[in-house]
C-alpha cells in the first residue's frame, strides 16, 4: 500500500553530505551515494533494532543509535547500479503520529520545514490507509495533522 501511495505522491527527503533519507508510516528509506564501481564485498553493512552501522570501502559512513527501533529481519540493503547503497528499515511502530525528526538520535536531523512535510505525509498515508476507495496522493492538508491527524475512531457511524 505505502508503495503505490508514495509512487504518485512523491516522497519528502531529508538531504545529507553522504545521500538521502525519508520515510513512509512503515519504512525508513536511506540512500546512499558511494563511488561508482563499488562491489558488495567492499561493504558492511550491521543492521540492528535500535543501530546502524555503515562502511564502504574501510570508511565510516553511517554509525549510530537509530531515532526508533525497527523490525531487524524485516532489514535489507542493496547497491544498485553500484553508485547507490539503499537501506530499507522497517519502522516497530509503524503509525502515523511515528514521524522520526531525524535518522540517527541528534544528527541528521530534518529542518523543522522537512519535518513539517513528512509529518503532513504520513497523515495522509494514514487517511489513504483508512480510505482505500479515495485517492490522497494530491491532497493538501492544513490544520491539526502532527502526531498522525485528528483520531476519528472514536467516532459514532
Amino acid at each position: 500500500m505505502s508503495v503505490h501511495f508514495e509512487e504518485r505522491s512523491g516522497v519528502v527527503p531529508c538531504q545529507t553530505a553522504w545521500g538521502q533519507w525519508y520515510q513512509t508510516m512503515e519504512e525508513v528509506f536511506i540512500e546512499v551515494n558511494v563511488p561508482v564501481g563499488t562491489v558488495a564485498r567492499e561493504i558492511e553493512c550491521r543492521l540492528e533494532s535500535r543501530h546502524i552501522l555503515l562502511r564502504v570501502r574501510g570508511t565510516e559512513i553511517l554509525k549510530g543509535k537509530l531515532y526508533d527501533s525497527t523490525i531487524v529481519d524485516e532489514g535489507t540493503w542493496t547497491l544498485e547500479d553500484r553508485k547507490l547503497i539503499r537501506i530499507v528499515l522497517t519502522k516497530s511502530n509503524r503509525d502515523a503520529g511515528n514521524c522520526w525528526k531525524s535518522l540517527l538520535e541528534e544528527e541528521y536531523v530534518a529542518d523543522l520545514w522537512v519535518q513539517d512535510q513528512m509529518q503532513r505525509k504520513l497523515t495522509l498515508e494514514r487517511f489513504q490507509k483508512e480510505n482505500p476507495g479515495f485517492d490522497f496522493s494530491g491532497a493538501e492538508i492544513s490544520g491539526n495533522y502532527s502526531k498522525g491527524g485528528p483520531d476519528f475512531s472514536s467516532q459514532v457511524k
